[in-house]
């Protein structure tokens, strides 16, 4: 008993609980001193709340009239008057039409009124009431539900239904058990959880305080699962690549290093599942997609998160223009089904999804928005030179060590991107800024690529895929020269990429979408940490 009394003092003070907190531990110890298990390894369910409204939905369709009375003698229909706490039964077998049922959830409210009370307890489908009543449950049964429960706690109870006299649905509780015991005070109900550190650091609190957020997660589910099952219809086959891979690559970002030790090596995590699943393609599979989390070694901000997830696909005998229709598709079809319209509020500005989408010009759209034709500052030191100087005289902060590429990305996200409300495609890259995109036919300086916007920032990238391995080589070489001169972002050289390619890899598009920048669209959320369950925060520490 001593070294339960500290064990449990030791606990309130490593967790910094409160004296609420040290009362639920003493109901806790009385319980297990009666006998009782306050966490059981299972609980009876024979309904959620969802399947109980549905249940008295039949019965009183099939059993009362439009008065309320009974149909038929078979029927049992009980009404409650909450002043006096009592409650009304017409006469009638209720074995068959109303029969005994079992439910489990969260106490979330609780009202006493002596000799009966109301419980509210929440599942994953809703709310449901509860009608506590003594001579019904026993006194000793009543008592126990006064004495030892506290909002917070799950329970499991049977009953039968009935409907109050404000047509609330219930349930006449003929037994109560508890299944866990809540040793910490729900957040005010009515206020929820504010903080936002809270609400990142402890989703759960976030989760089950705000059922706003519930629902953000709920339609991130209902996103992901649109995608999958409308690339599983166009007969794309569902991948599996590595998360530890010996050589990064597939987009330009710092990785996450770590020791492989079984084979002594060091590996890193994934920056892009790209390269994997082009292999695919070259080991004959002709439409693959991965959804998986990728890892970028990178600082935090609205829309960018070290960990995030994302979807890449590839299908052979395809290009960029097939990825753009494939897209468009997609999120015409995620419009419609999440949101009902193809027009649409995120964050004050009306997003319309109406097909085709515009298309703009990368080069003509720097030209206006930012003041310079890429065209005239070519990709060596002195044009590096001369579009830095001009990025920093209009108020721009970058780095005389930037390369081109980044230069002009940073361009791009400075002048161009936010202007892209409704969602639009941006075509016509230079090849410095697509290591992996087929070149132009028409024009060997630019690439067949295009970036998808929408609500201000890119949603998804594609392109016609290189698959000529002697250029593919090159401009690994080039990359890699990059990378000796300090650029830590710069694409590596992958010889066994090359060497997939060297077997022959068909004509083939693909296409890279961030799920989370996705789900920020169709959950109407500023920041991207508002889409992800748990992201990775600062110790307090």
């Amino acid at each position: 008993m001593e070294e339960q009394q500290q064990l449990d003092a030791q606990f309130v003070r490593d967790l910094d609980l409160s004296d609420q907190a040290e009362q639920r531990i003493a109901k806790l110890r009385r319980l297990q001193a009666a006998g009782s298990d306050p966490y059981p390894a299972c609980a009876e369910r024979s309904h959620s709340s969802e399947a109980a409204r549905n249940l008295w939905a039949e019965i009183s369709t099939a059993g009362l009239d439009e008065h309320g009375e009974p149909r038929s003698p078979g029927v049992t229909v009980e009404r409650e008057d909450h002043a006096q706490g009592e409650m009304t039964t017409f006469a009638g077998d209720a074995s068959e039409r109303n029969p005994t049922i079992s439910l489990s959830g969260r106490i979330v409210l609780v009202r006493i009124m002596g000799k009966a009370s109301f419980v509210t307890i929440e599942d994953i489908s809703g709310r449901l009431q509860l009608y506590f009543k003594k001579e019904v449950m026993g006194e000793a049964a009543y008592q126990s539900f006064k004495d030892d429960l506290d909002l917070g706690d799950f329970i499991s109870v049977s009953g039968t239904l009935f409907e109050t006299r404000t047509h609330e649905l219930s349930l006449k509780v003929l037994g109560c058990t508890l299944i866990s015991k809540s040793l910490r005070p729900l957040p005010d109900k009515w206020h929820g959880v504010t903080d936002v550190e809270t609400r990142y650091r402890q989703r759960y609190v976030d989760l089950l305080a705000n059922p706003e957020t519930r629902e953000v997660f709920r339609t991130r589910v209902r996103l992901v699962a649109f995608v999958r099952r409308f690339l599983d219809e166009r007969d794309y086959y569902e991948a599996e690549t590595p998360i530890l891979q010996p050589v990064y690559g597939g987009g330009a970002a710092v990785p996450f290093t770590t020791e492989y030790k079984a084979l002594d090596q060091t590996f890193y995590l994934r920056i892009a599942d790209e390269l994997y699943l082009k292999r695919l393609i070259v080991g004959g599979f002709e439409r693959v997609y991965e959804i998986g989390h990728d890892f970028r070694n990178e600082g935090t901000d609205a829309t960018h998160s070290p960990e995030f997830t994302m979807i890449e696909l590839y299908q052979a005998y395809a290009n960029y223009e097939t990825m753009m229709e494939l897209f468009e598709a997609m999120c015409v079809g995620l419009a419609q089904q999440i949101k009902g319209s193809l027009q649409f509020d995120y964050q004050g500005m009306q997003l319309d999804f109406t097909p085709p989408w515009p298309r703009v010009d990368m080069r003509q759209a720097l030209i206006e928005q930012a003041g310079f034709d890429f065209l005239d500052y070519p990709d060596d030191e002195v044009g590096r030179r001369r579009l830095c100087e001009h990025l920093r005289g209009r108020g721009l902060r970058v780095e005389p060590t930037m390369r081109w590429a980044k230069l002009v990305d940073e361009a791009l996200g400075e002048y161009v991107e936010p202007g892209f409300t409704s969602p639009t495609f941006l075509l016509g890259h230079p090849v410095a800024l697509s290591p992996l995109a087929k070149r132009k036919s028409d024009n060997p300086l630019l690439t067949e690529r295009f970036e998808a916007y929408m609500g201000g920032f890119e949603i998804a990238n594609a392109f016609s895929e290189l698959n000529d391995p002697i250029d593919q080589y090159a401009r690994f070489l080039a990359a890699g020269r990059d990378a000796a001169a300090g650029d830590e972002e710069a694409h590596r050289m992958d010889v066994d990429f090359l060497t997939a390619l060297s077997y022959g890899m068909p004509p083939t598009g693909g296409m890279g979408i961030g799920i989370d920048r996705l789900a920020m669209i169709f959950t109407n959320q500023a920041a991207i940490r508002d889409v992800i369950l748990f992201p990775a925060l600062r110790s307090k520490e």
